[in-house]
């Protein structure tokens, strides 16, 4: 296998699709690993490290929700997508606000799902500038910030991000006490602006709030239906 192939879990129970999908991204030079339930699932990502999972939310032992949380419990710097025939509206909000970075609803053209996952990969490997990746520490009020572990540490307390916020937290930093508008924020790390890309943002905001809520010195204000400012004294 080629050194530069992204690996990719697929967790589908439904033979037929399970067997298309990882035939086909193993055909565009991705690493696939298929894992047919959420226990083999998670057994792979105990042997395996990863660069993307691709979740099913209904699967035979565990609907796909509790298993991304899991998975964030588990293994935070690991980005997941939903890929799955659950397509209502309240189903996708769900799915971003337990931290996906993309939500793709059955039946989906496979041409389309390799174009979304290279675009994906490739925004998480360039979401940030040259010098922000030479740069692994922020100081954040009484905060210590590392983007490289994705930890948040206050005092002996130390907070373990997911990837998204990480994201998110970084982007707030390096342009600290500025206007950041969704249209901006959305771009740049969901890569588009769309109604469920900001809903997920809002979900974001809360918890980075959450976290941060010990020093008083940091707050990130709402500016009325254009964005955020990540205030530090």
């Amino acid at each position: 296998m080629g050194i530069n192939k992204k690996k990719i879990i697929l967790i589908e129970d439904d033979a037929t699709l399970g067997y298309l999908l990882s035939e086909y991204l193993k055909m565009n030079s991705f690493e696939l690993y298929w894992a047919k339930n959420g226990v083999d699932c998670l057994k792979m990502l105990e042997q395996n490290s990863f660069d993307l999972a691709i979740l099913d939310v209904m699967l035979p032992d565990i609907d796909g929700f509790s298993l991304a949380q899991t998975i964030i419990n588990l293994h935070p710097k690991l980005p997941f997508i939903f890929l799955t025939a659950r397509s209502l509206k309240v189903d996708v909000l769900k799915g971003f606000s337990v931290g996906a970075v993309d939500y793709l609803k059955k039946p989906i053209d496979e041409e389309e799902l390799v174009v979304r996952i290279k675009s994906l990969l490739s925004r998480l490997d360039t979401s940030v500038t040259n010098e922000d990746k030479i740069r692994t520490i922020y100081g954040i009020g009484n905060y210590e910030f590392n983007t490289v572990n994705q930890t948040l540490s206050f005092n002996e307390k130390v907070i373990n991000l997911t990837n998204r916020e990480s994201q998110l937290l970084r982007y707030f930093v390096t342009h600290k006490n500025t206007l950041c508008t969704h249209k901006d924020i959305l771009t740049h790390i969901w890569g588009r602006n769309d109604y469920f890309n900001k809903k997920s943002l809002n979900v974001f905001i809360t918890h980075l709030r959450k976290y941060l809520n010990k020093d008083a010195s940091i707050k990130i204000e709402n500016v009325h239906n254009r964005g955020f400012i990540f205030k530090m004294e």
